[in-house]
């Protein structure tokens, strides 16, 4: 259903630069008809402290001092995660289809442990744009576009440390009418599920109005359990927020755009949100968790109608949830990087807060958004080379990752 009635700030264009021939072999990317979800109960997950101290007496962001530490080169890194039961080592995505496993404490080079490349597009904002690691380590779950340009998330099994490369199966396929604005993020949340972060289908401006259209997938960020069920590649939970409406029941939010990186606050469960933006505002959406969980069921972020708080191709939707910090396209910027909230140790005056960045500046930026509204923000004047930080990584102790589309992995330090 219909919920209401020039250049572009894109996070990848830096990958542009990257260009490859699509790869060979075919997949099935066919899009899941809006009947064929099977409704399942969510699983009981172990959900975040919500007590958790987050705003108690927070240092200033101004007073905070941070640099970056190379870590690794990988090329073309897109994103990271967890390798169960090793808490120095990660997985990096790099954006041609390969995923390496990179020691953090340099000790041993980057090594690559699975490569689909050749069923990976890699032209203008398509490629391998997503990986994430279940929270039980049995399986690992990749997010790219296949050589027709659809969305894909496969899962392969983890025996153990190692990829079961064998094992690869198809959860989820949805054609893509354009090469830009495809998302591609997947994390699980704090109930254990798989969020899948889908842009509005591309070109500019929303042609087709995906946004506000709950029947179609794009312009959403769905909420699935990736497991087998039956004949069915995944389930939907049965408190998703269109079960009983009309609208397609994996819709978790709406309203977006180009949700390029999102993260949930692993002491709080709240859901943090860089969404690109058109010619004007870029905005970074905080949504809250109820009791660790729930954070953005049902939301609409307001895109096409909005971008950010700027009207667009309307006015806002009685429902609209506008970001907790939007930035202009003024003094370079053009696309924003969404990153994590810092959880560890290594810079305690950092807890709590924010940090992300914007591509086209590619200076490293922090974001506190306490209970009242009120805003604390800056940069902290260290970043990678213009035009280059596309994506954050995260470890298993908290501590934060820059991805350069150099190739630099960068560790978060004090400064």
């Amino acid at each position: 259903m219909r919920r209401a009635t020039s250049s572009l700030g894109c996070t990848l264009a830096a990958l542009m630069l990257f260009t490859a021939a699509c790869g060979s072999g075919g997949t099935d990317s066919a899009e899941p008809p809006a009947d064929s979800a099977l409704l399942v109960d969510p699983p009981r997950a172990s959900l975040p402290d919500a007590t958790a101290p987050t705003d108690t007496a927070p240092v200033p962001l101004a007073d905070i001092e941070l640099e970056l530490e190379p870590v690794a080169t990988v090329p073309a890194p897109v994103a990271m995660t967890t390798i169960p039961g090793l808490d120095d080592r990660v997985w990096v995505a790099a954006r041609d289809g390969q995923l390496f496993e990179v020691d953090l404490s340099g000790g041993d080079d980057p090594t690559p442990v699975l490569d689909f490349s050749d069923d990976v597009s890699t032209g203008r904002e398509q490629g391998f744009l997503g990986v994430a690691t279940a929270p039980d380590g049995a399986h690992l779950y990749t997010s790219y576009t296949d050589p027709d340009g659809a969305t894909r998330v496969d899962e392969y099994t983890i025996d153990g440390t190692d990829i079961d490369a064998g094992s690869r199966r198809q959860v989820f396929g949805l054609p893509q009418p354009f090469t830009n604005h495809n998302g591609g993020n997947i994390a699980f949340g704090p109930d254990d599920l798989l969020y899948l972060g889908l842009g509005d289908g591309g070109s500019a401006g929303d042609p087709d109005e995906n946004g506000q259209d709950t029947s179609t997938l794009l312009g959403s960020m769905m909420r699935i359990d990736p497991a087998q069920q039956g004949d069915r590649t995944y389930g939907v939970p049965r408190d998703n927020p269109f079960t009983d409406d009309d609208g397609r029941t994996e819709i978790w939010l709406y309203g977006v755009r180009n949700p390029w990186r999102f993260a949930f606050d692993p002491a709080t469960g709240d859901l943090w949100i860089g969404d690109v933006g058109q010619d004007d505002v870029e905005e970074v959406t905080l949504l809250r968790a109820e009791g660790g969980t729930a954070a953005g069921k049902g939301a609409n972020l307001g895109w096409n109608l909005v971008e950010g708080t700027r009207a667009f191709a309307g006015s806002a939707p009685p429902d609209h949830v506008p970001p907790a910090y939007e930035y202009s396209h003024d003094d370079g910027n053009c696309s924003v990087t969404g990153g994590y909230v810092y959880r560890g140790t290594a810079v305690p005056d950092l807890g709590g807060a924010y940090l992300f960045a914007d591509y086209c500046v590619s200076e490293l930026r922090g974001l506190r958004v306490a209970s009242s509204g009120d805003v604390d923000e800056r940069g902290f004047g260290v970043g990678t080379e213009s035009g280059t930080l596309v994506s954050f990584g995260q470890d298993a102790e908290g501590e934060l990752y820059v991805l350069s589309s150099t190739g630099d992995i960068s560790r978060i330090v004090a400064g």
